[in-house]
Order: C-alpha cells, then sequence, then structure tokens
C-alpha cells in the first residue's frame, strides 16, 4: 500500500473516531434559536436564555446567577454539552447528548478506498474583493456564504471549477455535488484543500471529500452548493453515504 493510502486510512479512521465521538457531529439534539422562544425558556434545558442587551452574546440565567456567553462557548450540562452559535445576527443553543439516537446507531461511514487518480494540482484564484451569496440551508432558509474565489483543476481531461471560501487558517473550503450526488452519494459534500502557496496552487484531494454536518445530525443547517458547484464528473471517491447499519 502506498503511503497516500496508508495517510489516507489513518484520516479516515481519525475522522469517523471524530464523528462518533461523545460530543461529535452525531450527538446533536437540538439548535434552538432564541427568537422561537421569546419565554427564554428552552426544550429540556434548565435556566432562561436571552440574548445580551448588546447583542453580543447570550445571557444564561439559573438560579439567579447570570452568565455571558459569546460565540461558540460551551456550556456543561451533566453528560451533554451547550454551545452558543450566532448566525446573521440571530442566536441559537446547541444541544449535544452523548445518547443521541443516531449516535448510537451510527454504523460508519462508507467511504471508497484511496484511489490517486482523485488527487491533482488545483489553482486557486481569488476575488478581487470578498463576494457573499445567498444559498439555500439544510434547514430551508436561505442565509449568506461568504466567498473567496474559485479553484480550478483537471479531472480525466476536463477542467473543473469550484467557488471557495477561505477559513480562518488559509484552508479552501468548497460545498459542491456532482454527478453521484443522491444517487451513490450524498447530496452535497465539503471539501478542505489545503492553504495555497504564493502562486495559487493547492492540491485537490477528493478522496478526502466529507460529508456534510447535516448527514449525521437533522438540527445542523449546512449551506447547499451555489450555483456552478456541481460538477459534471462522477466523483467516486471520499466519504459517499453514511454506512446503514445491518438490520436486527
Amino acid at each position: 500500500m502506498s503511503d497516500a493510502a496508508d495517510l489516507w486510512k489513518q484520516w479516515h479512521e481519525e475522522r469517523t473516531a471524530a464523528v462518533a465521538a461523545p460530543h461529535g457531529v452525531l450527538s446533536l439534539v437540538g439548535t434552538h434559536w432564541l427568537d422561537d422562544y421569546p419565554d427564554g425558556q428552552l426544550p429540556a434545558i434548565p435556566g432562561t436564555w436571552t440574548v445580551a442587551a448588546d447583542g453580543d452574546a447570550v445571557v444564561h440565567t439559573l438560579d439567579g446567577r447570570e452568565t455571558r456567553l459569546g460565540a461558540d462557548a460551551t456550556l456543561p450540562l451533566q453528560e451533554r454539552r451547550l454551545v452558543v452559535i450566532v448566525r446573521e445576527g440571530l442566536w441559537a443553543v446547541r444541544d449535544f447528548d452523548p445518547s443521541a439516537p443516531a449516535r448510537t446507531a451510527f454504523a460508519g461511514i462508507d467511504a471508497t478506498p484511496y484511489d490517486p487518480r482523485w488527487s491533482v494540482e488545483g489553482r486557486f484564484t481569488p476575488y478581487d474583493t470578498g463576494r457573499e451569496i445567498r444559498v439555500e440551508n439544510a434547514d430551508g432558509k436561505e442565509r449568506g456564504l461568504g466567498l473567496a474565489g474559485e479553484l480550478t483543476f483537471p479531472l480525466d481531461g476536463q477542467e473543473h471549477t469550484l467557488q471557495v471560501a477561505r477559513l480562518g487558517d488559509g484552508r479552501l473550503w468548497a460545498v459542491f455535488a456532482d454527478a453521484t450526488s443522491g444517487a451513490g452519494s450524498y447530496r452535497f459534500r465539503f471539501l478542505y484543500p489545503e492553504a495555497p502557496d504564493a502562486d495559487g496552487r493547492t492540491t485537490v484531494d477528493l478522496n478526502r471529500a466529507v460529508l456534510p454536518n447535516c448527514a449525521f445530525a437533522d438540527h445542523f443547517i449546512c449551506p447547499f452548493p451555489p450555483a456552478g458547484n456541481t460538477l459534471s464528473a462522477h466523483v467516486e471517491a471520499g466519504e459517499r453515504n453514511l454506512t446503514v447499519p445491518p438490520s436486527v
């Protein structure tokens, strides 16, 4: 087995372990938007939850004690973990429970073994200024998706282009579909190429295409691919679907 194949196998094992961790994505049992609960009482979560007067945090009040929680702050609740999020100025509390049915029923991730033909050199071309477009999310609402540029790469003699975002660590993030989406693979997937070099070069390794969080739990609000991000190629690589557990 090649070094690349060994590294992919290790990556797949680590990815599966992270997904199945006690507070991994499989354990999400609720995303509660505070605007939907004007009395501050969230389902099965003690205390009251309100947006701070300055709009920059959430205030949790329990037994007369107030705790201010900013975006991505975590609050333990026995075995569960509560995480505060904000999207376009709207605040929510996510509830991660290790006993979530999705986690206890998890049987693995179907992923195609490493194939070198799916790892190619790509070139990132940044936009002059960042762009934000509206895309539908998994909860049926449209939200902004920031895009930093375009990633161009060859597959089977044909050139393909994806619009991509750029993460804080320099990596790129593509939300894409392909000819297998919904017919052999989940309806869309994510890809995280490494930060491009000074000339815009980076490796596009579709062996490491991953399922979006909403494939694991219904309470995630993943963005759908923007227009133009559906590849004509049959990308039979990377994570494809959740493994269906054997019938009892």
